[in-house]
């Protein structure tokens, strides 16, 4: 039998040979959730080699190389160029609809959105960066309340622009064009590319992760079945194997349910309400507490039980990479 942690862990990239580039970490997980692109850096420290810092995430932004947009969920995640044709296609019609009740309750009704999108296309034509408030300027909307945030976000999800790094919300044109092609062969692609780095995975698993309904997630799972190989051999994890993992890292945002790696008692110390999910440490493969930046010598670690001195060592050792990791490039 599979052991389905260590199963999980090498399809998540985090054991097995380290990606040698950001991008294919990406591409290895469909997306990385990118809320903030400082919490979304530290999702590739654990997965990549030791010469990829936290700065080749934002030149791969800057290179076209990656794409910051909206997209699973209908969150802002970053995917990969020769993927986000195809991405928005299939998700952005589901959650630019989704959208729409609030839209039209900060006074975006379908005629202003589609007025603001041809002012926003001309806006970024150019490809320089324009702040959320000078497109909400340009689309003749109050840039004050939430109603620019949510305009752009359409914008996105049509195609019309991409975040890039700024001191406050900023974007530019997308280069790439909007690729629609049969719904249940996208909806078989993002099942099959989703499988491939979450590891066995569950209609439920496909439906919390990407946003679409479990039927739709379930049809697709079912449609690649043959393709499916059976319990592969997965190589034993050296243990401990440890890991520090951010704020929202795919190992605990990519299912429906995270019994497998964190045991229900501690649930709230990693989520304890809304969508936050915090920073965790992991010792092979299960989470075993919390930790922080900035909190001192004695207090970056917070476990829910006491661990042997041999896991502190190593995450340790995992504290001090993190800070190679942000400050070695600067």
């Amino acid at each position: 039998m599979v052991d389905a942690v260590a199963a999980r862990l090498l399809a998540q990239g985090l054991t097995g040979p380290p990606s040698s580039s950001v991008e294919d970490v990406v591409g290895r997980l469909v997306g990385i959730q990118a809320q903030d692109l400082a919490f979304a850096r530290l999702a590739f420290r654990p997965r990549c080699s030791a010469d990829v810092v936290a700065s080749d995430v934002d030149s791969a932004l800057h290179a076209g190389e990656l794409v910051w947009t909206w997209a699973m969920r209908g969150t802002l995640h970053l995917v990969l160029a020769s993927d986000v044709g195809w991405l928005l296609g299939l998700l952005g019609p589901i959650f630019a609809t989704r959208g729409r009740p609030r839209r039209l309750a900060l006074g975006l009704d379908d005629e202003l959105c589609e007025r603001a999108l041809d002012a926003l296309r001309k806006t970024v034509a150019d490809g320089e960066p324009r702040t959320r408030s000078e497109l909400a300027a340009r689309a003749g909307i109050d840039a004050r309340g939430q109603a620019p945030a949510h305009l752009v976000a359409y914008a996105a999800m049509r195609g019309v622009l991409r975040r890039v790094p700024g001191r406050e919300p900023t974007f530019t044109r997308l280069e790439q064009p909007v690729v629609r092609i049969d719904e249940e062969q996208a909806l078989e692609r993002l099942a099959r590319r989703y499988e491939a780095g979450h590891a066995s995975a569950s209609a439920e698993d496909l439906a919390a992760w990407s946003g679409i309904i479990p039927r739709r997630a379930r049809g697709a799972l079912e449609a690649i079945a043959p393709e499916r190989p059976g319990d592969a051999h997965v190589p034993a994890v050296a243990r401990p194997h440890v890991a520090l993992l951010g704020h929202f890292d795919p190992y605990l945002l990519g299912y429906a349910s995270r019994e497998l790696v964190l045991d229900p008692r501690f649930a709230t110390r990693i989520q304890s309400g809304g969508g936050f999910i915090a920073p965790a440490a992991l010792v092979d493969g299960r989470v075993v507490g919390t930790w922080r930046r900035d909190g001192g010598d004695d207090g970056w670690l917070e476990p829910f039980e006491p661990l042997p001195s041999e896991a502190l060592d190593a995450l340790a050792r995992e504290r001090a990479d993190v800070e190679r990791f942000l400050n070695d490039a600067a």
